[in-house]
Order: structure tokens, then sequence, then C-alpha cells
């Protein structure tokens, strides 16, 4: 079967993209798995599909992890569907909406970035009982869309990112689905730097965009540092994560901004 893609990146987290609004395109997990292979397909951090709207929004988003299995959700994801809607519906909206299994997001264009208004957050647990080998910081948990573990260190570069991050997706206390591990250094009190290793990727990723919204939520938890918060990735770029924050310590109007970006197109033979 001939395949027609696109490549884009979010924050060097990358994605194969499809159209795949007629619905004539059924992908088994191997044939997502072999796409996103970095040596034998495309090569991506996952695939994403657009698909037609079963609840009212403009389009349906599926989200594939590079082992492909189906996730929930994916922040970097998200922006770089919303930018590739927008030009496979020839539309001039700057809003559109998709629907996820996380729930109805919507995307706003602002020239080359995206900003994605985020589902409510949920399953907060702070200072879990989760204690893994030569690691001792806190771990709290927040899930964004997807199950996310977050742990404030002291120098990200000495941290053990590919190690420690899948002793804690691995851990008994997130069985059986597993969770995202995030690693994070304090550069500012507004300022944070977000390393990750994610789930279905078993690899650290360049940049996890409901990862470092869950990184920006709970430390503004621990500190009271207000919204926006900055977030420094490993891709080099930086992205904002905007919020409201409510008395009873759960958050609305969550958003998260930062650049989508087309690298090339192309089509591929995939067995």
């Amino acid at each position: 079967m001939k395949l027609s893609f696109t490549k884009m990146n979010g924050a060097g987290n990358d994605f194969v993209v499809i159209d795949n609004r007629d619905l004539n395109t059924t992908l088994t997990k191997e044939q997502i798995a072999q796409l996103c292979d970095r040596h034998r397909g495309v090569g991506a951090d996952g695939l994403l599909a657009v698909e037609p709207a079963e609840q009212g929004a403009d389009v349906k988003f599926r989200y594939y992890n590079a082992d492909g299995g189906e996730a929930e959700m994916c922040g970097n994801g998200a922006r770089c569907f919303g930018r590739f809607t927008a030009q496979v519906l020839g539309t001039q909206q700057k809003n559109l909406s998709f629907e996820t299994i996380a729930g109805t997001l919507g995307a706003q264009l602002i020239g080359d970035e995206v900003c994605i208004e985020m589902s409510d957050p949920f399953d907060l647990e702070m200072n879990a009982p989760v204690e893994i080998a030569d690691f001792e910081f806190p771990i709290h948990n927040l899930n964004t869309g997807v199950p996310h573990a977050v742990a404030f260190v002291q120098d990200l570069e000495e941290t053990g990112i590919v190690t420690s991050g899948a002793a804690i997706r691995y851990h008994d206390h997130y069985q059986p689905n597993g969770t995202n591990a995030n690693f994070v250094e304090i550069i500012a009190p507004d300022h944070l730097s977000v390393r990750t290793y994610e789930r279905g990727v078993e690899n650290e990723t360049l940049a996890c965009g409901t990862g470092i919204t869950a990184c920006a939520l709970i430390h503004h938890l621990l500190t009271g540092t207000p919204s926006p918060i900055k977030i420094s990735v490993r891709g080099g770029d930086d992205l904002s994560i905007g919020f409201e924050a409510n008395e009873n310590g759960t958050f609305s109007k969550v958003t998260l901004t930062g650049p989508a970006d087309f690298v090339f197109e192309g089509e591929i033979e995939i067995d």
C-alpha cells in the first residue's frame, strides 16, 4: 500500500501526519510502528490522523505512539494537527475544534505557532508513594490528557533521564498502563527546563506538550507561581503554559502555546 503523508514537528517532537477524512486508510499497529521507525520508515515519535468528527467538532484527532498503540492525547501533536487540518481543509479560519479521546479541544492559529485549549487535568497526586533506585526526589502525578509523573531535580544534565524515566514508567504504582516521566529544573520562578521520557516511544523525546503542561501546573501548586509559565524543552524551543488555578487545587482554561512546523511531504510503500 502506498501512503501519502506529511512530516511535522512541534518543538522537536516529530510526527507522521495523514489525511484520513475519507476513512479509506486502515493501518495496523505493526504498520504504524514501521512508519515511525527511524531506520526503516519515515521516522517519528508518533502518527496523527485526521478523521471526520462524530460529535460536532471540525474534525476528529487520532494519535498513535511510535509503538503503534493509540493514546488519548498529545499536546505537541495537537498543535501540528491544528496547522495540518487548517491546510487540508483549505480554511482561513484561525480557530478549529477537534475531538480526542481526552475530550474536545480547541486550537487557535497564531502565525507559525498554535495555542491549544487543553482539557481540564485530573488525578492529581502530590508526593506519590513511588521510590526508585538512586533517585531521591519526590514524584508528583497529574493527568493532562495522558498520565504524567513529575519530579523536580537539581541538575537535569546529571539526571539519568532514560534509566530513571523507565523505572518510573514501569513502576507498580502506575500499572497496568504505565505513565510518562518528566524531570524539571527551575531556571527562574516562572521559567522551567523539562526533559521527558515518553511511554510508547520508550525513550527521551525532544519535547512533550502534555508533559510540560503537567510540570507547569505542579510547579504552581508547589510555589504559587502565576500563569503563564515558560518551559524550555530538549529540542531547543520555548513554550508557554497558561491556566486558571481554582481554590480547590484544580485547574481550568489550560492552554499550551508553541511552534508547529511542516518538514516535508512524501509517499511511502508499506507492507
